[in-house]
């Protein structure tokens, strides 16, 4: 695989350039309404998309209200979590998408954004914002620390939050307090004015090798790891074995009628065959076919 060629961006000298490119790259990210309280009392429901989980134990979810584009200024969420430090994350989905959008409006100080977007507001049960009834899954949270990360125009102020109480939809859950990833139907910011939506038909899983140690892209064959038709994917697949393997079943793929049609169409043309064989491969492991597509691959060594 030949590295493609890259168009460098400074993020000072390119500012603009570069703060429109980061949301594309860093996506999708996941969305949360934040919601706040001050110590008068009055609720503020902010989305954030610069939001994510980053401990299990203790449980850590952050998130980062940036200062004013405009002055630098700081904006109604993180003036309440600096008077009253306790917010509920409320996860975003895709019922709830156009009222997030509309409640991402800068209204001023004292609006209640539950009211004008729509949302429900329900007690908390340890601590004082309320929750967003609507959200499938809500966070109680106490905040243990603000960090500051720039003191200027779109400076981050990253907010690191432990999870107090978790409560969940219970039509979400089954008997053994089990979810399905698709049943939420989470969605996720990218760049411009897009998002996308987590449905069945986009979900795929990748094994972790929790037990098996592969052997590495390294350990591969030369004319697989520097295939020019099996991609970086392929190749993954291939190298998460525990060892390497050993052609088994010539005389079953003899029969293989996807083979046969290859030997016929290749004749004496080795590089030909090869490339007809490394593009079967590459089409069993899309399907799932670990076992086979190295019986194919390991073909072109006999």
């Amino acid at each position: 695989m030949k590295p493609e060629k890259t168009t460098v961006i400074d993020p000072v000298a390119q500012q603009a350039i570069f703060d429109d490119l980061i949301k594309y790259a860093v996506a999708p990210r996941p969305i949360c309404f934040a919601s706040t309280i001050d110590a008068a009392g009055e609720v503020n429901l902010s989305p954030f998309s610069y939001f994510n989980f980053m401990s299990q134990q203790p449980p850590i979810c952050v998130f980062s209200p940036l200062l004013r584009m405009r002055d630098g200024s700081t904006k109604h969420t993180l003036d309440n979590i600096e008077e009253v430090p306790e917010v509920v994350i409320n996860i975003v989905n895709y019922a709830m998408v156009q009222q997030q959008s509309l409640a991402s409006t800068e209204y001023g100080k004292g609006i209640n954004e539950f009211e004008k977007s729509g949302f429900t507001a329900i007690a908390s049960e340890l601590i004082k914002p309320p929750r967003v009834a609507e959200s499938p899954i809500q966070l109680e949270c106490k905040v243990k620390e603000i960090i500051s990360l720039g003191d200027g125009p779109g400076g981050g102020n990253m907010v690191i939050a432990e999870v107090v109480r978790m409560h969940i939809h219970k039509t979400l859950l089954d008997d053994d307090h089990q979810i399905t990833q698709e049943s939420l139907d989470l969605v996720a910011r990218l760049g411009g004015n897009w998002y996308c939506r987590v449905t069945k038909e986009s979900l795929f899983e990748v094994p972790k090798p929790l037990r098996n140690l592969g052997i590495g892209v390294d350990a591969l064959p030369e004319h697989i790891r520097f295939s020019e038709i099996l991609t970086g994917n392929h190749l993954g697949r291939l190298a998460n074995v525990e060892q390497l393997p050993v052609l088994t079943d010539e005389n079953r793929l003899s029969l293989d009628p996807n083979v046969k049609a290859i030997w016929d169409q290749s004749q004496e043309q080795l590089p030909l065959r090869r490339k007809l064989l490394q593009m079967y491969a590459a089409k069993l492991l899309d399907e799932g076919k670990l076992t086979l597509a190295w019986q194919v691959l390991l073909l072109e060594i006999e």
